[in-house]
């Protein structure tokens, strides 16, 4: 079995307080909801995008700043292709409170790092805890499918029968495969599928069902 990542279990900035939640009963009692989506609106051509993206970022806005990141990690929108700016930006957008910012530094530092990036698992799995507790589902399941790798087959349970609750596929796939691999139980399972059935019938609107029906 292999060890956790240093920063897995605990970070620099946990308490000494024994009464004090630990990392782990944070991870697993907050972030069980979705959080508010907030979407950038886009103009057609580049130049006015990267105007109004530009002018956003400079007023501190989370969405904007990720974005920005986004383009410049890509090559898109006229910018050259700059991992370590897009590096920058995520980050600013991740003190600014962008979930998305957190799950994709998460994503580079553990998967994708290179371009000037340094690999640095510990700082991606951190990246994917803060995300998690507050309510991101991918961040969460990531999270699952690390301890699963590790051999910690009970966290990984956990992980991902909370992001199954919140209605997240994956997840709910990752357990039942857990089950068939008897490293969860048929309880576990069966508590995952119910609960992700609720989850997604919640997320239904008449709207969406309207849409649904018209298009059949």
């Amino acid at each position: 079995m292999s060890s956790p990542a240093p920063d897995a279990r605990a970070g620099p900035a946990e308490s000494n307080d024994p009464a004090a939640p630990t990392l782990h009963q944070r991870l697993m009692t907050s972030g069980l909801e979705r959080p508010e989506g907030d979407r950038t609106p886009h103009p057609l051509d580049d130049a006015s995008k990267l105007t109004m993206i530009q002018k956003r970022v400079g007023k501190g806005d989370a969405v904007a700043t990720k974005t920005l990141g986004d383009w410049y990690y890509h090559g898109k929108s006229g910018l050259a292709k700059d991992v370590p700016r897009a590096v920058e930006l995520w980050t600013e957008a991740t003190e600014l409170g962008s979930l998305d910012a957190h799950r994709q530094l998460g994503a580079i530092y553990y998967f994708y790092y290179g371009n000037g990036v340094e690999e640095d698992k510990p700082r991606g799995i951190h990246h994917w805890q803060q995300a998690a507790m507050k309510g991101d589902v991918d961040s969460r399941h990531n999270l699952g499918v690390y301890e699963y790798e590790n051999g910690h087959h009970l966290l990984a349970v956990q992980h991902c029968m909370i992001s199954a609750k919140m209605g997240y596929e994956k997840s709910l796939n990752a357990i039942k495969d857990m089950f068939k691999q008897g490293h969860a139980t048929k309880a576990q399972y069966t508590e995952a599928l119910l609960g992700y059935r609720d989850a997604t019938e919640e997320m239904k609107s008449p709207q969406r069902e309207e849409a649904k029906r018209l298009t059949y």
